[in-house]
């Protein structure tokens, strides 16, 4: 079992930006010293939902504060970033933190994002195919050029090398993990033998059901039913973590608190072309979070985190642990994920 931090720095009501990356950095500083395998970040733009724009950027600090713990991207948005840029980056940090950097990449929204940076609802809806190609390319070979639609460029070299045997003790490339949340993403995943991250709004069932497509898929790809299962270890599954001495006291902590971040950082999202879109209702959806996933006693949590990898076969779990948007609580949060829950887990 490897359980992991989500930290996606939120911002609270009545609450300032530095406030919400402060408890982001503060909770993986507490994450290392409990004894967490990782911590995954998310980014966002232009909204309160998160207020962590970069977060590759961020894994970088993170990495610089900490010795043993990794550190993940979940995820960085393709469409809105350059594969290649994007490679470097995530070279660097490969290299410089023994290997302890996993670069998560996802499709992200229909948003602003697209017209602010210059990529356009094509490279949402079309191009992420083509990027992720780029990316993995990039990371894995020593010159790469690019004739495509949204790419096209001379043969370079590629530096840093990720796998520079020169490097010490880092052996490979850093590992890449796709956010799947719609079927063709999952078998495009499953296509490139790579790891999904999985959204905390699915229940067991429906996460289930998505490693099964994914499977199926990956061996009608033509991969050796070896490599099928050595991928399928890694992928995560994202998820809400709260810990108090019974239920009913964590499920009241997210209750009240996280109603009101959610409305005001959903609604603050803007679709770049003016389409309608659905929002869930805040308070359903946190009821349903409590619902699905680690909320209650230690023992009820660690109870859940294995429900659910012998239910979907995923053994790394990505647990939000700041839904009480409360510094102090937060730090408590984690403490008790590492100090109580797993132990009873290993």
């Amino acid at each position: 079992m490897d359980v992991g931090a989500f930290i996606l720095a939120a911002q609270f009501p009545g609450q300032g930006q530095e406030e919400a990356l402060h408890r982001a950095v503060r909770s993986t500083e507490l994450s290392e010293e409990t004894g967490l395998d990782a911590v995954w970040v998310a980014e966002h733009h232009f909204v309160p939902y998160g207020v962590c724009p970069s977060a590759v950027t961020l894994a970088a600090l993170l990495l610089g504060r900490t010795r043993r713990i990794g550190v993940g991207t979940a995820v960085s948005v393709l469409p809105t970033a350059h594969p290649v840029a994007l490679g470097e980056q995530a070279a660097l940090l490969h290299l410089l933190s023994g290997g302890r950097f996993t670069l998560g990449v996802g499709r992200g929204g229909p948003w602003v994002d697209l017209e602010v940076f210059g990529s356009g609802l094509r490279a949402y809806e079309q191009g992420f195919p083509e990027s992720l190609d780029l990316l993995l390319r990039w990371l894995r070979e020593p010159r790469v050029g690019a004739d495509g639609e949204r790419f096209a460029f001379r043969e370079v070299a590629v530096v840093p090398r990720p796998d520079d045997a020169l490097a010490g003790p880092v052996v490979g490339t850093p590992p890449v993990v796709v956010a799947c949340t719609s079927p063709a993403t999952v078998r495009l995943a499953a296509e490139r033998g790579l790891p999904m991250l999985l959204g905390m709004h699915c229940g067991d069932e429906e996460k289930a059901e998505v490693v099964a497509l994914w499977r199926k898929s990956a061996l009608a790809a033509g991969r050796s039913p070896e490599h099928v299962e050595a991928v399928a270890a890694r992928h995560v599954s994202a998820g809400v973590v709260q810990i108090a001495d019974t239920r009913t006291a964590a499920a009241e902590i997210l209750t009240k608190a996280m109603p009101g971040w959610l409305r005001q950082g959903l609604e603050a999202h803007v679709t770049v072309d003016g389409r309608e879109r659905r929002m869930r209702d805040p308070v359903a959806y946190a009821e349903l979070l409590c619902e699905l996933h680690p909320v209650g006693s230690p023992r009820l949590c660690a109870d859940r985190l294995a429900a659910t990898a012998e239910r979907t076969g995923i053994h790394r779990f990505a647990l939000l642990v700041e839904g009480s948007g409360d510094l102090s609580a937060t730090e408590e949060n984690v403490r008790r994920l590492g100090g109580e829950v797993l132990p009873l887990l290993r």
